[in-house]
């Protein structure tokens, strides 16, 4: 049987020759991650050995990531108290993925698993976070799941009744033009798909653009798959993919890496030149509702964000920086950059970027999470409209629902912070 990259990664997995579509499996999980809802998690997990006589152990601490950073540092007693909670449990149980609030190891979750190399090709990751779906960018079958199903993996270590899911196949060829990067790619696919147009299948990238494109750069569109209903998004590991695990995770020893049968069939395939691409835009108040530029070009913009865990790379921060460098934010116009981590926020400060786009005006934070829920900093006044590089913009996301949020590429945002209103990088000299 010919099958795609997700069916034989499962396969493998699961010690399997083959799997098709719509088999149900009991994976083992390599790698389960949960942030501050850890302490969710706990409490079912603790409700699992209640009356039972068995002392509350997890599984594998070697196998489980916690990473604060939603509420970092906390926001109110009942977060510090949560907070707390889950520090005991890690410490009880052994576990040492643990990344607290720090300013030498932590950040946002969906950075600190590829940088640290916690993630590998051909691995099952689960976490409790629906943009899990990120670490497909590393070759790894990666997805949410819920609290209850996490406390379950904590337990057994595998997770359970999982269908195999059908995969779409892009094929992404030709070169990027001028201002144009793979957020404006993923934006323009999920508008192509519509919000639910790839409903519990896989997304699987291909073409000359894939296989030109940094690692990073696929972080950002495995990280917005989920936007589509993916369950997954998945780039096959490549050369790329080796030199990142080897060169930014330190990894000493790569897994063999494994890509689809020639022959594999596909639900649906999706073709794109990615030299007919313009910068693009999601507006209010669904992430499918996807324009060109041109077609909302000089609304005005109260609040840039540039951060989180789609856009708050280096690279992120340094096209931010040099299109700000020498210029100003606009007055009436505020811009927050949070990192999406720590070594990347020491990174930009060696380099200089932070300190230009301080001079510049905006206001760098600690990494986190916060503003892009509108849980924790950066919330928006009644009324406003807010121009980010996260990855949702539903009513209510940034913390108001009577203000308005667009979503762009970095390039956009930057370039819109200079004039107050969202404008085409491509016309900021």
């Amino acid at each position: 049987m010919a099958m795609t990259y997700v069916q034989k990664l499962l396969a493998r997995a699961c010690g399997k020759r083959e799997v098709a579509v719509g088999d149900v499996l009991e994976p083992p999980v390599h790698l389960a991650m949960s942030h501050e809802n850890a302490a969710l998690v706990l409490n079912q997990f603790n409700e699992i050995f209640q009356g039972t006589g068995r002392e509350a152990k997890v599984w594998d601490p070697d196998r489980i990531a916690i990473i604060f950073d939603h509420r970092v540092p906390a926001e109110s007693s009942k977060t510090a108290s949560n907070q707390k909670k889950v520090r005991e449990f890690v410490g009880q149980q052994g576990i040492r993925k643990f990344h607290d609030i720090r300013g030498d190891v932590g950040g946002i979750c969906h950075q600190i698993l590829p940088e640290n190399g916690y993630v590998k090709p051909g691995s099952v990751v689960v976490g409790t976070d629906s943009h899990t779906t990120t670490h497909g960018a590393l070759g790894a079958f990666a997805f949410g799941i819920g609290a209850t199903e996490m406390a379950s993996v904590w337990t057994l270590g595998n997770i359970l009744n999982v269908e195999v899911p059908g995969t779409i196949k892009v094929v992404v060829n030709g070169r990027f033009r001028e201002s144009v990067y793979p957020k404006d790619l993923i934006l323009h696919l999920i508008g192509t798909l519509t919000a639910e147009g790839a409903n519990f299948k896989v997304i699987e990238f291909h073409g000359e653009a894939i296989r030109g494109m940094e690692t990073s750069g696929r972080l950002v569109l495995c990280n917005m798959t989920v936007e589509a209903g993916a369950t997954a998004g998945l780039v096959p590991p490549d050369e790329e993919t080796r030199s990142y695990l080897r060169d930014e995770a330190g990894l000493k020893e790569i897994p063999e890496f494994f890509g689809p049968d020639g022959s594999a069939v596909y639900d649906h395939v999706v073709e794109i030149d990615a030299a007919r691409l313009e910068p693009q835009i999601a507006c209010p108040h669904a992430v499918d509702n996807v324009k060109g530029i041109g077609a909302v070009a000089g609304k005005k913009v109260h609040q840039i964000v540039v951060g989180s865990c789609t856009n708050g790379r280096l690279d992120d921060l340094e096209i931010a920086a040099k299109i700000l460098k020498g210029k100003r934010v606009a007055d009436g116009t505020r811009m927050l950059v949070f990192p999406a981590s720590w070594r990347i926020y020491h990174q930009a400060m060696d380099r200089g970027y932070l300190r230009d786009l301080m001079e510049a005006g905006a206001v760098v934070c600690n990494p986190g999470c916060g503003p892009c829920l509108g849980i924790h900093q950066g919330a928006l006044g009644d009324g406003e409209t807010a121009l980010a590089t996260t990855n949702r913009n539903f009513k209510g996301r940034m913390g108001n629902p009577t203000a308005e949020v667009y979503l762009s590429s970095t390039a956009v945002a930057a370039a819109s912070a200079i004039t107050g209103v969202i404008t085409d990088p491509r016309e900021v000299h």
